[in-house]
């Protein structure tokens, strides 16, 4: 049975830019940046992390944050 925590590997990830979704526990925010889109959010200390759309389904999100 799948998590409901997780998005399956199959769903894509959202496209919009100011699309927010959840990894570990942390929002990133989908912002453009010099011609692309990248995730942007904090690490464990409240630095600013950028993730790649590679980088965020390798460490697993959700639409929702959890519970």
């Amino acid at each position: 049975m799948l998590s409901t925590e997780t998005a399956p590997e199959t769903d894509p990830l959202p496209t919009a830019p100011c699309s927010v979704v959840w990894s570990q526990g942390r929002p990133y925010v989908l912002e453009p940046a010099a011609g692309t889109l990248r995730w942007v959010g904090t690490d464990h200390r409240g630095r600013p992390l950028t993730l790649s759309g590679e980088e965020l389904r390798r460490r697993g999100w959700t639409h929702r944050r959890a519970g």
